[in-house]
């Protein structure tokens, strides 16, 4: 019974096995045909959609690792074959076709696999999928390829050395196939050994090139063509990145350019060519290294210090030279507006560089003391007299602003003080100021720079000025006869000082000075009136051949002239005996009556300079297409001694200054040694003073008892109360 049961149920079975067998090894043939007819581009006998449900088929039948091991098994022959064709091949890498024919196997192989894929998809997306140690069957067809084709020492060599030729042809100038460099750079990173096999040696190549390159160019060429190639340079290697080669290649291949072409030679570069480029104004050439510049470590910091060197340098040359005087200032405007303009376009308006600019200003400027700040003042002077014609009101602001920008750097402030006080004196007293408004304008920036008691003075100035105009108003009706007298009262601690001058004035001039005195006496008892010649001035009416004309001139030159009405000749020693005026002054007043450009006087014998026993007379033959003349423009030049007593003034006022700070600390502190001393009396002072003049000042307060060396350590002081 159970024998024959057992029979009768296992005869079913073995059957069902048999078939089950035959029908697996024939859609097995079915699916291998295929793939073959793929793999040999032939066409398929099969529909797709009858492959891909025998897959499904054979999956259903639980045999999905024998089918997935027999997959890989005839890709791995078909592969397996292809190699022989790439050993035979003799590499020549002056064609390409080795590498087309590499490529054309890789097409081939991706696009069957795909096909492959479709077919196989039901296999690839449930037995694969949930076996995690398989590969998937794209993966799979790239596993083999890599293992049998491009792992090939010998075709994965000749492969790379290849592409690198390519590249390096490309970069000598040279036209490539970029679209077949392209495809299989691409490979080698489907592969995944795209870094490995290629772009190591590739980044290794790039730095070899450029390091030989850089070395060559910078001996071979000047700066702004190197510049120029550097950036070309870096543009063609970010086109390759973008055209062929792995975006995971830009940042190394860059850097590599970036440091062969540029961070080796970042000091050679400026040392070679900035001076050239910042001299010459290059402004595209300037932004081009500053652009480069800033792509290197370091690269910013090493150009701010050649910026700071030739600015220090090319500054001096401007400041240091005596001959530049003359020029001094406009050509420190002028420089200041390149360098300004520099650091707005090429370099981007970098703060670093603009601070940089300014230390370097500061250093240079005061390399001279005290004549910058004498010179500035002057140029202010030129611009603010009457008759400057070169600038509109808005101009004229313009300029004033960039003045005063110079104007900030300078250490020795007082002495500009003392310049633009003695300008601007001359200005208001001879009427040789053009415009009020502008003369306010500089006052006002002048007070916002350096502070009220910088300007009280200069305002005094403005003040006495408004004042007298007041008091002349109210007295003009009281003065008698047909001349007119103006009269400008100055308090004296606003103006500068000047010398007494005693000169023998006409009697009618007297007398209106007198009038004027009663006048002025009974309004403001108490008061003293010093009457001050030198800055006087007269319009006198002439009369010539030609006709009648205005004299504008001097009070010198007036007390000379007024002498012709009584004579017709005078000789330089009678003309000063008449009018009491200083030898020095009456010569240059001679001189700018008869050499000058309007010649009023003929001297004997005729010469530029006035020396002794000259004659004068009228010259009765004297022309001018103008009515009124002036003349007086001597007044209004500065003589060597007037120079060198403003300076002495400010080197006076220096003195007392630091007379003044050294009392007022050793009065607070009471006891003090040197070091200290002079370090809070340099904190003090806002002018610059060498070490030697500060201890001539403390022996000067010693011996006038403010102070005094201690007995027991002479290094320190103690104050006398």
């Amino acid at each position: 019974m159970i024998e024959r049961s057992t029979v009768r149920h296992s005869m079913p079975s073995y059957i069902g096995s048999v078939r089950t067998f035959c029908f697996c090894f024939e859609t097995w043939q079915k699916l291998k045909e295929a793939v073959e007819a793929i793999q040999n581009s032939t066409s398929i006998k099969y529909n797709l959609e009858e492959l891909y449900q025998a897959v499904e088929n054979l999956c259903s039948h639980k045999i999905s690792a024998k089918l997935y091991k027999q997959l890989r098994a005839v890709c791995e022959d078909h592969i397996k074959a292809q190699i022989d064709q790439f050993r035979e091949y003799p590499f020549k890498f002056s064609e390409n076709q080795v590498f087309y024919k590499i490529d054309k196997c890789w097409q081939d192989h991706c696009r069957q696999m795909i096909m492959i894929r479709s077919i196989f998809l039901f296999l690839d997306r449930t037995y694969v999928l949930q076996n995690s140690m398989l590969p998937s069957i794209w993966d799979m067809g790239l596993e083999l390829f890599r293992f049998y084709i491009i792992s090939d020492l010998k075709v994965q060599s000749k492969t790379i050395d290849g592409i690198l030729l390519l590249i390096e042809r490309e970069r000598n100038g040279e036209a490539i196939d970029r679209s077949l460099l392209r495809s299989l750079l691409s490979m080698l990173s489907d592969l995944q050994i795209y870094q490995d096999s290629f772009e190591q040696r590739f980044l290794e190549e790039t730095n070899r090139l450029y390091a030989a390159e850089g070395q060559r160019l910078m001996q071979e060429r000047e700066v702004p063509e190197y510049l120029h190639h550097v950036n070309k340079r870096l543009e063609e290697e970010a086109d390759r990145v973008i055209t062929y080669l792995d975006q995971s290649t830009q940042k190394p291949l860059i850097a590599t350019v970036e440091k062969q072409l540029l961070g080796e030679h970042l000091s050679a570069t400026l040392q070679k060519g900035l001076t050239h480029l910042l001299d010459e104004n290059r402004i595209q050439d300037l932004s081009l290294l500053y652009q480069l510049f800033s792509r290197v470590r370091g690269g910013v910091q090493v150009l701010l210090q050649h910026w700071i060197e030739y600015i220090k340098a090319f500054g001096s040359t401007i400041v240091i030279n005596p001959e530049k005087d003359k020029t001094m200032v406009q050509e420190l405007l002028d420089f200041k507006d390149k360098v300004d303009h520099i650091i707005d376009i090429c370099f981007m308006k970098n703060e670093k560089f603009v601070n940089a600019m300014k230390e370097a200003f500061e250093t240079f400027i005061n390399k001279r003391p005290n004549k910058p700040a004498e010179l500035i003042a002057k140029h202010v002077d030129s611009k603010l007299r009457a008759g400057n014609k070169e600038a509109t009101d808005e101009e004229l602001e313009k300029m004033l602003d960039k003045i005063m920008i110079i104007f900030r750097f300078i250490y020795g402030k007082d002495v500009f003080e003392a310049f633009y006080k003695k300008d601007l004196a001359k200005r208001l007293l001879v009427g040789k100021s053009a415009s009020v408004d502008a003369e306010k304008s500089m006052l006002s920036k002048l007070k916002h720079e350096c502070g009220a008691a910088f300007t009280s003075k200069l305002e005094g100035m403005f003040k006495d000025m408004e004042l007298s105009k007041d008091i002349m108003y109210m007295q003009c009706q009281n003065i008698p006869g047909n001349i007119e007298l103006t009269v400008n009262i100055l308090t004296m601690g606003y103006w500068p000082t000047y010398v007494p001058m005693e000169v023998h004035l006409p009697p009618e001039m007297v007398r209106l000075q007198e009038i004027f005195k009663t006048f002025y006496l009974g309004k403001h008892s108490g008061r003293k009136l010093q009457w001050q010649s030198t800055l006087g001035h007269c319009v006198l009416k002439a009369e010539f051949k030609e006709g009648k004309k205005e004299l504008q001139v001097s009070l010198f030159q007036t007390l000379v002239l007024l002498m012709f009405n009584e004579g017709e000749e005078f000789t330089l020693e009678e003309i000063k005996l008449a009018t009491g005026i200083e030898d020095s002054e009456l010569r240059r007043t001679l001189q700018s009556l008869a050499c000058g450009k309007a010649r009023v006087l003929t001297k004997i014998p005729k010469s530029k300079d006035v020396e002794d026993g000259d004659k004068f007379s009228c010259n009765d033959d004297f022309k001018h297409k103008l009515f009124r003349i002036k003349i007086n423009q001597i007044q209004m030049k500065e003589t060597i001694e007037e120079q060198a007593s403003t300076t002495e003034r400010v080197f006076q006022d220096r003195q007392y200054q630091i007379d003044a700070a050294i009392v007022r600390i050793m009065k607070m502190r009471k006891t003090l040694s040197h070091n200290l001393l002079m370090s809070e009396v340099y904190n003090q002072l806002k002018f610059p003073v060498k070490p030697a003049d500060l201890k001539k000042r403390i022996e000067s307060l010693i011996d006038r008892d403010y102070m005094e060396r201690d007995k027991e350590n002479s290094n320190q002081y103690n104050y006398v109360a």
